[in-house]
């Protein structure tokens, strides 16, 4: 493979990263340490994990007749290639949904195109399916899966399944983020969450929102007790108690 050797804009540097060692996640006997950006990275194997790109989010929503600047897929791409510029992954996850709509792969600029082919030309990439984008990502390289299994007993794939037994798992989908109470004020970002048994990731893509860890959808997903919420900060991750989460 071609050693990646991203081109990054000057606006592409108005994204935060940087990896935060001091908060990393263990499962299943791994290290993974989250980044700024949304992603997560494990030393050992050298693999990077990103959930929810959701590429082409603002061309569907123009699709459907609502108006939005169509900058988004290339401000996450300048976003993904900085995190890999910044972690030398061998590997690279893409947790699903990583375009908006079935037909997102389909109508991309060349540059665009372009940009990541030289991904997945360099890095061992590999699609998730996600919901909004079941369908294999035809001529952008890389292999399509529906779920993939990461050193013999952590599951990757899209949504959170709703009973884990002997595997722990690493999903996205959810699009964790809510507010904490810090010094009297209630501060409000995407983050991280996780027990002892499975990592759900924030949503990476640069239009997506986030939903509340309070929610229904999160019901029954997590030890509470032992659970912990990993927020993005504008320049910092800060660690909590999920229990401390509204």
């Amino acid at each position: 493979m071609m050693p990646f050797s991203p081109k990054l804009p000057m606006h592409s540097l108005m994204r935060p990263h940087g990896l935060s060692k001091a908060h990393a996640i263990d499962l299943a006997g791994l290290r993974f340490v989250p980044d700024l950006s949304g992603a997560l990275f494990a030393p050992a194997l050298k693999a990077l994990l990103v959930a929810d790109l959701h590429l082409e989010q603002g061309a569907a929503l123009a699709r459907r007749g609502i108006a939005v600047p169509p900058y988004d897929t290339a401000t996450t791409l300048d976003a993904l290639e900085r995190v890999i510029a910044a972690t030398s992954p061998a590997l690279l996850y893409l947790l699903g949904d990583s375009f908006h709509d079935r037909q997102g792969h389909t109508l991309l600029e060349v540059n665009i195109v372009t940009r990541l082919r030289r991904i997945t030309d360099a890095i061992e990439t590999i699609w998730i399916s996600g919901n909004h984008d079941p369908t294999p990502k035809h001529g952008l390289g890389g292999v399509c899966v529906a779920e993939v299994v990461l050193a013999e007993r952590i599951v990757l794939r899209h949504e959170p399944a709703r009973k884990l037994r002997k595997s722990f798992e690493i999903a996205g989908h959810l699009h964790p983020g809510a507010g904490v109470v810090q010094r009297g004020h209630m501060v409000r970002s995407k983050f991280f969450v996780s027990d002892p048994a499975r990592i759900v990731l924030p949503a990476f893509g640069a239009y997506t929102g986030s939903l509340s860890v309070s929610s229904s959808a999160f019901a029954g997903l997590f030890n509470t007790e032992k659970a912990s919420i990993h927020m993005l900060a504008r320049d910092k991750i800060y660690r909590f108690p999920m229990i401390r989460v509204t």
